[in-house]
């Protein structure tokens, strides 16, 4: 059987298989191992088992991995999270669906110091719902807010997801973050202007809040949140400046993160030990499945199914338009059924020969891919972040009452995206700069 015919049946094994709800981790492995067995021999494919776990986890930049955790796990069960929403209420209720708005920019600054979507969707879930249901709010409205708020911590730095971009494409983390900037405070600023139209065309959507809150209240309320300002500014300024690297920025963070919680009082030893057990847990998750991911680059690599799917697709036409546009098709479809992480993993060896062809830039394609596995997040039937936060609300919320509430977000997500292709500066722009 010709090489390249096995990767093609790997590849549409490892899909089936994750359908299937198999772990990414043991589907990837175990695929691959079979498939270089099968091009190679078995003495081969385990010589190759045991090296690439250990080359792939000596990697120094993927400490940034556990460090960048370890502030967001911290800065959550710290409490340096908690007044997030509160502060973004009474400065913002007053505006046409204010408490939606203030769902959204809440979990843009939970993403500032998480880096992760799901925390981000469950945390401001329990706090913000629960607020805009007491308000006579339209669950519709409440659940998508923050289910599609939560997508930020995809995007926002520092971005979990980016930083794995970076290290399997070899491409700067710092400019990976740098682009992404933009795209994120665009995409909470179309966030915020959808909602606030649509509460001001339709009162009933989101009732106006009677609370007028006095200045002194505003003020007060902001010394709640200055954890995540100095974290946010000295993290991504410090990285930013040249100050220090991306690696070293996680280390930084976590450190402040626990000196902080200190300062605070809120560093007890119940939430010391759920950060450490979170963080150790996720981090050995999350390189179990990116060691199976290197396992299983290496398989197509020597299948040659890279070459081959990107020659096949290279003959369809070099229009770069096309091309994107067809992978915003495979991305939304992908995303219906496979979690974020997945997805990445599995079409980043099958598009980087296309991309290099093409003269993409891999700041602009990863913040591209990103923001794709964003929406991915939300869209049913397997919305991740829709799952999440229904775990967290009412009883009487259904899914399909989330679903039908982040559709509005989807709509303008796929317009972001849009402007991303027609005017790639919005990603591009801070990172020349930089550079």
């Amino acid at each position: 059987m010709e090489s390249e015919i096995i990767g093609l049946i790997g590849l549409l094994v490892v899909m089936g298989l994750l359908l299937l709800r198999v772990p990414i981790a043991v589907a990837l492995i175990c695929v691959s191992f079979v498939g270089i067995s099968l091009i190679l021999g078995t003495k081969q494919a385990w010589g190759i088992l045991s090296v690439i776990p250990y080359n792939f986890a000596a990697k120094w930049t993927l400490s940034s991995i556990p460090m960048f955790l370890l502030m967001g796990f911290m800065a959550h069960h710290g409490g340096l999270t908690k007044g997030l929403f509160a502060a973004a209420r009474l400065w913002l209720s007053r505006l046409p669906g204010g408490l939606a708005v203030a769902a959204v920019l809440g979990c843009s600054g939970f993403a500032a110091v998480s880096g992760s979507s799901v925390a981000c969707a469950a945390a401001m879930g329990r706090i913000a719902v629960p607020q805009m249901i007491k308000y006579n709010y339209a669950p519709t409205l409440a659940t998508g807010a923050v289910a599609a708020g939560g997508t930020l911590g995809a995007l926002i730095p520092p971005s979990i997801l980016l930083i794995l971009f970076g290290i399997f494409t070899e491409t700067s983390i710092n400019l990976l973050f740098i682009g992404s900037i933009g795209v994120g405070v665009f995409s909470a600023a179309a966030y915020v202007l959808m909602i606030v139209v649509r509460a001001w065309l339709n009162p009933e959507l989101a009732p106006p809040v009677d609370d007028n809150p006095s200045w002194g209240e505003r003020i007060s309320i902001l010394t709640e949140v200055w954890p995540v300002i100095v974290l946010f500014a000295v993290v991504l300024g410090g990285m930013f400046s040249g100050l220090f690297t991306a690696t070293e920025a996680g280390a930084v963070g976590a450190f402040m993160t626990i000196v902080i919680s200190f300062i605070k009082k809120t560093l007890t030893f119940t939430a010391l030990k759920a950060t450490l057990v979170e963080t150790l847990t996720t981090t050995a998750s999350l390189f179990f499945i990116a060691i199976g991911a290197s396992l299983f680059i290496r398989f197509l690599t020597f299948a040659g199914t890279d070459d081959l799917i990107a020659d096949i697709i290279l003959q369809l036409g070099t229009d770069r338009l096309l091309l994107i546009l067809g992978l915003i098709g495979v991305y939304i479809i992908m995303g219906m059924f496979i979690d974020p992480l997945g997805t990445m993993l599995l079409t980043i060896p099958l598009v980087m020969p296309v991309l290099d062809k093409l003269d993409i830039p891999l700041v602009w394609f990863g913040v591209f891919l990103v923001k794709m596995l964003e929406i991915g997040m939300i869209t049913p039937p397997i919305g991740l972040n829709v799952f999440v936060l229904k775990t967290v609300v009412e009883r009487d919320i259904t899914l399909g009452i989330i679903f039908k509430g982040v559709m509005w977000f989807i709509a303008v997500d796929i317009v972001v995206v849009l402007l991303m292709i027609f005017f790639p500066q919005l990603v591009l722009y801070l990172p020349s700069i930089a550079n």
